[in-house]
């Protein structure tokens, strides 16, 4: 039979209780919380199966669990308890998406057959998901959007290292696509069927991280009820994704880097050894070299990570691609929020261009959800875009221009090689970005800024 892990929510302890006990005897990990908030913060952090849910509850309803799981983790399956007299709500939550729901007091024999019933779900949608994945992966190569040079090269080193399980160390300023590129690592390789486990290694104190890395037994310490299966133990068969390595505590990294070596390790408060076939990829912002100089990063740790170094480009130093990137999140935030899809103005795009993005792709993306949903207009214009922005492109129209011979020569030598192209594919402007290597979205960038300039020469 299947087993999941699976998260009990219900503000009555001794039926809390009952349930996780009656889950545990049939070999589930489960997870007792007393309401819905602490339901949706551990589907948030952690890899859930199922979520069992109480319908009527103080603070967070049932109702509510649903909604908010279904946004952040929508293949997890949730199971309503309804107790008589609230059916109406019970419907109402079938048609919300839930996955079935339960009449209290619960039948034990009934719960398995949901229990199991809701784990089939979960495992197709997660199969098709992959699929999906798989689907995009193999047409596009990968997620990460440009056509830059720079990002090319480091997408070509990352497919000769998805077919491998070499150990990957992603490098990159903060936001620009270091967890995504791991994510299509995994969906290249032959663990794609498989689980992706992601662990942020900053955002975790020193004592929790080690019991999620590499999980505990019961008693293990104050709190510990049950035993926790850690995020290796999860992963097992997939990828471990180690988001901020370089943020490890230095107790942690001596037991990761046994891990890493022996592919053993041991739940805290534990004397078993447990194995666990995963690959790992990890991910960092931080000079890994400067830390170990310091003393708070190991180097036999450091080359055990080190095997495969991929190191990201920031957004500063692949502009060609941002027009390309600015279409497609205006495209998928207003499918989100439901808004028409609004463009930005030449004047917009230029200071977008020009930007130097210190937050990278996560940034320009918040900056564009953000126009999106705040412009008055048809288009997106310089006035929409965050200060930020919009204050460097006003600065920089008053500064003398640099160098500003040789950049007019660059310009009209790119600007007769464009045309050239567009005359020999006939206009047709797709096949003369795919003959110039460049984004179809770029190529009319170049052809809205050259025809402004004609504009304003002839005004």
């Amino acid at each position: 039979m299947r087993t999941g892990v699976i998260v009990v929510a219900d503000d009555e302890e001794r039926q809390r209780e009952a349930l996780a006990r009656a889950l545990r005897a049939a070999g589930h990990t489960v997870w007792p919380v007393a309401g819905g908030m602490e339901a949706v913060e551990r589907v948030r952090t952690d890899a859930v199966d199922v979520v069992l849910t109480d319908l009527r509850m103080p603070g967070m309803s049932g109702i509510d669990v649903l909604r908010r799981v279904r946004e952040i983790q929508p293949e997890v399956a949730v199971i309503l308890l309804t107790a008589f007299g609230s059916v109406s709500g019970a419907v109402e939550a079938m048609k919300a998406g839930a996955a079935d729901y339960l009449m209290k007091p619960v039948d034990l024999d009934e719960l398995e057959v949901v229990i199991e019933r809701a784990l089939e779900r979960t495992d197709l949608v997660r199969e098709n998901r992959r699929l999906r994945r798989r689907l995009e992966t193999s047409a596009a190569g990968f997620r990460l959007i440009g056509h830059a040079r720079s990002l090319q090269e480091v997408l070509a080193r990352a497919a000769r290292a998805a077919a491998t399980d070499a150990t990957v160390l992603i490098r990159g300023e903060s936001g620009t696509g270091k967890e995504l590129l791991a994510r299509s690592i995994h969906d290249l390789g032959r663990r794609a069927e498989a689980a992706f486990v992601a662990v942020n290694c900053a955002a975790l104190p020193e004592t929790l991280l080690e019991s999620e890395l590499f999980g505990h037994e019961r008693g293990a310490f104050t709190g510990a009820v049950a035993l926790h299966r850690g995020r290796i133990e999860r992963a097992a068969g997939g990828t471990l994704f180690l988001d901020e390595v370089g943020d490890l505590p230095l107790p942690v990294q001596v037991k990761l880097l046994r891990f890493l070596q022996e592919r053993e390790f041991s739940r805290l408060g534990g004397e078993t050894v447990l194995r666990a076939d995963v690959r790992v990829i990890a991910a960092t912002h931080r000079a890994l070299e400067e830390r170990i100089a310091a003393g708070t990063f190991r180097e036999d740790l450091y080359y055990r990570l080190n095997v495969v170094t991929l190191e990201l480009p920031p957004l500063r130093e692949r502009r060609e691609d941002i027009p390309e990137l600015v279409e497609h999140f205006l495209q998928r935030h207003a499918r989100r929020h439901g808004l028409p899809l609004r463009r930005p103005t030449r004047e917009a795009m230029d200071a977008l261009v020009k930007h130097d993005f210190p937050g990278n792709v996560r940034e320009l993306e918040n900056a564009l959800e953000q126009a999106l949903v705040l412009a008055a207009g048809d288009e997106i214009t310089l006035d929409d875009l965050p200060p930020g922005v919009r204050g460097a492109a006003r600065a920089g129209a008053h500064a003398p221009a640099e160098g500003g011979e040789l950049a007019a020569v660059l310009d009209a030598v790119e600007r007769r090689v464009v045309l050239e192209a567009l005359a020999r594919c006939g206009g047709n402007q797709s096949a003369a970005a795919r003959a110039l290597g460049i984004t179809e979205g770029g190529l009319r960038y170049k052809l809205r800024k050259w025809a402004g300039a004609s504009e304003e020469a002839s005004g």
